[in-house]
């Protein structure tokens, strides 16, 4: 039997290194990207503390209801767009889960409605 291909011919490492140490070649990154993005005499700029979805002490209500809010709403569309793509069954109770998220954002929204406004 012939083979339709000949075998690819046999080569050396084409790696400049003689071994991949990565902690050498992370340090190395981190310094080729001080030198590029961060010059001599500059400062780099300061990074906030708290996490994007970090719920800590000093988050007003008004911020905590509203991202709850959104929240609810990403979660209420998710249902009803997954919801279309299963069989019937499986669409009733999904749309179900999807009224009880609608029923906790109409709570949400109404609590932002209720609260007090500062001045």
């Amino acid at each position: 039997m012939i083979k339709p291909t000949p075998n690819p011919p046999e080569t050396d490492s084409v790696s400049p290194y003689e071994s991949l140490d990565s902690k050498k070649l992370h340090e190395a990154a981190d310094r080729a990207l001080d030198h590029y993005l961060c010059p001599p005499g500059s400062t780099p700029l300061p990074r906030k503390t708290r996490g994007m979805y970090a719920v800590t002490a000093d988050n007003k209500n008004e911020e905590l209801l509203i991202d709850a809010s959104e929240t609810l709403a990403s979660a209420k569309a998710i249902a009803h767009d997954a919801a279309s793509l299963l069989p019937v069954a499986q669409r009733r109770t999904l749309l179900g889960i999807a009224q009880l998220i609608m029923l906790g954002e109409l709570a949400v929204n109404r609590a932002l409605d209720n609260l007090q406004m500062p001045g």
